[in-house]
């Protein structure tokens, strides 16, 4: 089972990829991977868990048949996909050594014994793959993914029980960068989604930073708890102060007059809402979601900001232009970084997929660019 983007060989011209926010499947005729087909669909929260260890897959009948439908309305007679999975469900790690066996399989034992130490997981019974990003005399920089045996089951068992069969895997990011033209200039992607985020440097068709941030992880989860408890303090609205208020603002109706009808029936709507927020564990709940936002979005921008202080410290540059992918979008990353500070002269945001990458009979208003650039990536060998 490939895990890398450039395995040799012609991967399959069907591509799906599975992410927490939902599927998304694409074909194309041949390996320049002009999208010939794109089909996507939303997954509700909780569906897909991205994590380490067993328990990916939350809900397997809507995954399942989201992924069959997605598939199935981009398929032709193909049953062979290259499957791509989320990062935070893998371990990408760029390591050095002095020097390497000259066969695959010495090589690949020597590397497994480094992850050892590097990766959360048994490393002996996890699937791992390789790359020599580049070499030279008493240096060998490798490019290692690993991913623990039982997760990449249940993505592979996605597939299969909807009627395909994974041929090559690929983590998202790196699924993504295979997309990219081999250009000598430097080039920083931002693969951000709703429970990750992705960072990666790539020049020359070489891979120079790649760092995911997991969303979800129990420390920032812990984070968010402490915060929300610290809240508890602050005073909550109670039935008969929101009354009062009601009564004094005396809303109008559509037609411009007071209606005391309204102001009742606010009047209640009010007092049931208190008296469900009166709950601690409610309260709690509806206060860690605002706080999840916030969080979210610090953790995208502290990510671009460690990417482009590398980029700057090891190229002596600044970014220049940054490839979003994933959920996120060009825009949505535009924003958010304008918002934490980041001008426009620093960092020019766009999507990966420009129009050149999709074929005359797709419409592009259907899917998101964004998401369809680790699929894109896929299909290109």
């Amino acid at each position: 089972m490939a895990l890398l983007p450039t395995t040799l060989g012609i991967r399959p011209r069907l591509a799906v990829e599975i992410r927490p926010e939902g599927i998304v499947a694409a074909r194309a005729e041949d390996a320049q991977a002009v999208v010939s087909a794109v089909s996507y669909g939303t997954l509700a929260d909780g569906v897909i868990v991205p994590q380490l260890k067993a328990g990916n897959v939350a809900n397997r009948a809507i995954a399942v048949a989201t992924v069959k439908k997605a598939l199935e309305a981009v398929a032709l007679k193909e049953r062979q996909t290259t499957l791509v999975v989320p990062d935070a469900a893998v371990r990408v790690l760029l390591l050095d050594f002095d020097q390497l066996p000259t066969k695959s399989a010495e090589a690949l034992a020597v590397v497994r014994f480094r992850l050892k130490k590097l990766v959360p997981f048994d490393a002996d019974d996890a699937v791992v793959s390789y790359q020599v990003m580049s070499a030279t005399r008493g240096s060998v920089h490798v490019l290692a993914v690993a991913i623990p045996r039982d997760v990449l089951a249940e993505y592979e068992g996605l597939v299969r029980d909807a009627g395909f069969e994974p041929g090559a895997v690929l983590p998202s990011t790196l699924a993504a960068c295979a997309g990219m033209a081999e250009a000598d200039a430097a080039t920083l992607l931002v693969n951000a989604g709703d429970s990750s985020v992705t960072t990666a440097i790539v020049q020359g068709g070489v891979l120079l930073l790649h760092r995911t941030v997991d969303l979800q992880a129990e420390g920032l989860h812990e984070h968010l708890m402490a915060a929300a408890l610290a809240e508890q303090s602050l005073p909550l609205v109670n039935a008969e102060h929101s009354a009062g208020e009601w009564a004094a603002q005396k809303p109008l109706n559509g037609y411009g007059v007071v209606d005391d009808h309204h102001v009742e029936a606010q009047r209640l709507a009010d007092a049931i809402a208190a008296e469900v927020m009166s709950d601690p564990a409610v309260k709690l709940e509806v206060e860690m979601e605002a706080q999840q936002l916030t969080a979210v979005e610090h953790e995208v921008t502290q990510a671009v900001s460690v990417a482009a202080a590398y980029f700057e410290d090891t190229l002596a540059m600044p970014p220049g232009v940054m490839l979003a992918a994933g959920t996120m979008g060009a825009e949505s990353l535009r924003k958010l970084l304008r918002d934490a500070g980041f001008s426009s002269d620093e960092i020019r945001v766009r999507e990966m997929i420009d129009p050149a990458m999709l074929g005359a009979g797709v419409d592009s208003a259907r899917v998101p660019h964004g998401w369809m650039a680790g699929v894109r990536g896929a299909l290109r060998s």
